[in-house]
């Protein structure tokens, strides 16, 4: 079964990071807004702007719990790609 490590930018840019098997239905339930206490909920609507695919539910599990607690401005280098700034940012811990 193949996860997906995803990253959504919220209507108010935040940035949201989560893990699924199917991305398509979990953004649309994001968007859909079915619980209350969810992080998205009174951020709606949200984009899809990562996601990259795993294989191993552990390797999934570990890059979202990572990305969770990278900075705003490192989600950004990996969201744009610029890995230069990805390292960068990684050697500064920022």
């Amino acid at each position: 079964m193949l996860l997906y490590v995803y990253i959504l930018e919220c209507s108010d840019s935040s940035y949201y990071t989560g893990v699924t098997n199917n991305l398509d239905r979990r953004i649309a339930e994001h968007n859909e807004g079915t619980n209350p206490k969810a992080y998205t909920y009174r951020r709606r609507p949200v984009k899809l702007v990562y996601s990259s695919g795993f294989t191993d539910p552990y390797q999934a599990f570990e890059f979202e719990k990572q990305i969770k607690g990278w900075s705003r401005n490192k989600k950004k280098a990996l969201i744009d790609e610029n890995w230069d700034l990805l390292v960068k940012l990684s050697k500064n811990r920022q």
